[in-house]
C-alpha cells in the first residue's frame, strides 16, 4: 500500500506467479492488492484511510476500505446499541472518532455471541447456526488488542476483570498464517460472497479495520472468507477475525467527508455511503 511495502512484497509475489501455476489466481490477486492505486488519506493522528476500487479482484469488481490505527493513540471498545442504530449514528453520539460494525446480534440489538465488559457478562453465544461459525474472540485492554481462538468452554474459564471480550468469527489469521476453516460447521457461510467486515492486528501493533463492500453488481461484488483471509494477509495482518458482515458492514470515521462512511453499505442497493443498516453493536475508537 505504501511504496516500501510494495518494494518488499513484489519479488515474493512474482516468484509465486512463476512457481505455483495452480495458485496463479491468488498470486495475481496478491499483486493487484499490493500495486493498486490506493487512495491514502491521513485522517487524524495515527489514523490512515486506504481506499481502492478494483475492476477485477477475485474475479469480480471490488471496493475495499481500510482504517489503520494505533492502539497506543486510541482507545477501543465494543458498544451495544439497544435499540439498534447505524454505526455512524451510534459512534457519533458516543463521541467516537472511528467505528466498524461489531459482532452478530439479535433483533432487539443484544449480542448473539459472548460479550463481557469490565468483568460482567452481558450476553452469551446462542445455540443457533451462529454458534457454528464463531471460533474467535477480540480481547480489548487499555493499549492492547488480542485476537485469539475461542471454544464453547472458553466462557467458563474467562476471568478478565477489566476490558472487553467480544466473540465473533470465524478466525482468519493467527501469527500471520491462515487459520483453518475445517472446524467451521457452516461451510456455506465460508464460501458465499458477501459484504465482509474484519479486524486485524499487525506485527507493529497497529490495528486494521477492513470492509469489502458487496451485493452491488458491477461495482462491488463482495468476497468469501478465504478471499477475505487472503486480503488481510497481504495487507500485513498478523491475527485477524471476521466480524458480522452482509448489510451490516460499515466503516466510519469522524474525520472522513460527507457522512463519514467510508465503504458502500448495501441495504439501499446503491453504490454510495447511505445504505447503512441499523446494527446491535460496534467496535468504537476513541481519541484519548
Amino acid at each position: 500500500m505504501k511504496q516500501l511495502q510494495i518494494t518488499r512484497l513484489l519479488p515474493f509475489l512474482l516468484l509465486l506467479l512463476c512457481a505455483v501455476p495452480a495458485a496463479a489466481q491468488t498470486a495475481a490477486d496478491s499483486v493487484k492488492i499490493v500495486t493498486a492505486d490506493w487512495h491514502v488519506t491521513t485522517l487524524h493522528k495515527d489514523m490512515t484511510c486506504y481506499e481502492a476500487r478494483f475492476d477485477t479482484l477475485y474475479g469480480l469488481p471490488q471496493s475495499i476500505a481500510i482504517l489503520e490505527l494505533s492502539p497506543r493513540t486510541y482507545r477501543f471498545d465494543v458498544e451495544v446499541h439497544i435499540p439498534r442504530e447505524t454505526v455512524a449514528a451510534a459512534a457519533h453520539e458516543l463521541g467516537a472518532v472511528a467505528a466498524i460494525n461489531g459482532g452478530f446480534f439479535k433483533e432487539d440489538g443484544s449480542s448473539s455471541t459472548y460479550l463481557r465488559k469490565n468483568g460482567i457478562v452481558l450476553d452469551t453465544t446462542v445455540t443457533t447456526k451462529l454458534s457454528t461459525v464463531v471460533n474467535g474472540a477480540i480481547q480489548i485492554r487499555r493499549d492492547r488488542i488480542d485476537i485469539t481462538p475461542w471454544t464453547r468452554y472458553s466462557a467458563d474459564t474467562c476471568s478478565l476483570a477489566g476490558g472487553t471480550v467480544l466473540v465473533a468469527g470465524p478466525l482468519l489469521l493467527q501469527g500471520g498464517h491462515n487459520y483453518s476453516f475445517a472446524t467451521v460447521y457452516n461451510q456455506a457461510f465460508v464460501n458465499a460472497r458477501h459484504p465482509r467486515s474484519a479486524m486485524a492486528n499487525k506485527a507493529n501493533g497497529n490495528i486494521l479495520l477492513v470492509v469489502a463492500s458487496g451485493r452491488l453488481p458491477g461495482y462491488a461484488e463482495g468476497v468469501n472468507l478465504p478471499q477475505l483471509q487472503h486480503l488481510l494477509r497481504i495487507l500485513g495482518g498478523k491475527d485477524a477475525i471476521n466480524l458480522d458482515g452482509g448489510g451490516s458492514s460499515t466503516l466510519w470515521s469522524l474525520f472522513a467527508p460527507d457522512n463519514g462512511v467510508l465503504n458502500q453499505p448495501s441495504d439501499n442497493k446503491l453504490y454510495d455511503s447511505h445504505g447503512a443498516r441499523k446494527v446491535g453493536n460496534s467496535i468504537c475508537v476513541y481519541d484519548e
